[in-house]
């Protein structure tokens, strides 16, 4: 049975969850680690991952076979059992991804792969290839699967599921989840 849905923060609260982080969603013998860029505002006053409105991360984690029903992000703790952990590159909340320097993205690169290296997930899913690409010094990678690996954990990088990336609609996001799923 669904978990009733966390009350939305007030503009108030959302607008005060500046800086703040959300606890990684880690175990052992995780399928996939999905690493977002950094979690919003929104998400940092509900203490969700991926709970801002418009993000598409929990439909296209569902569309795509990840889970057997579309969750709500409050329901994020049954993720470990179906073998998926959630954690992100910067864990500062900001309102637009945009608003990490470069050398934030690199410092949480370097804890990104420490965290990999210590749970050993069978693959690390990086949300975004622009955030990649500069964690990482990988200036050509795509969306997809990686020919390295961050920790010693193999990487396929899939589209930012936020609402504010209109590049893929909800069933290319689902496609590319499928792809890594059947990976």
């Amino acid at each position: 049975m669904p978990s009733e849905p966390s009350r939305r923060p007030s503009a108030a609260e959302v607008a005060a969850a500046g800086g703040r982080t959300i606890p990684d969603l880690v175990g052992p013998g995780l399928r996939v680690l999905f690493s977002g860029i950094n979690p919003s505002l929104y998400s940092a006053a509900t203490g969700h991952h991926f709970a801002r409105p418009g993000n598409r991360f929990w439909p296209a984690l569902h569309r795509s076979g990840f889970t057997p029903r579309q969750l709500h992000p409050s329901e994020q703790a049954e993720l470990p059992a179906l073998g998926l952990g959630i954690t992100n590159v910067v864990a500062r909340a900001t309102a637009r991804a945009d608003e990490l320097s470069p050398a934030e993205l690199i410092a949480g690169g370097r804890v990104l792969a420490a965290l990999a290296a210590e749970w050993k997930p069978r693959y690390l899913a990086v949300l975004g290839v622009t955030a990649y690409r500069t964690a990482f010094a990988r200036r050509r990678a795509t969306i997809g699967p990686q020919d390295d690996t961050v920790g010693g954990v193999p990487v396929w990088v899939l589209p930012n599921p936020s609402g504010l990336n209109a590049h893929f609609q909800i069933d290319d996001l689902a496609r590319e989840f499928a792809a890594l799923r059947a990976a």
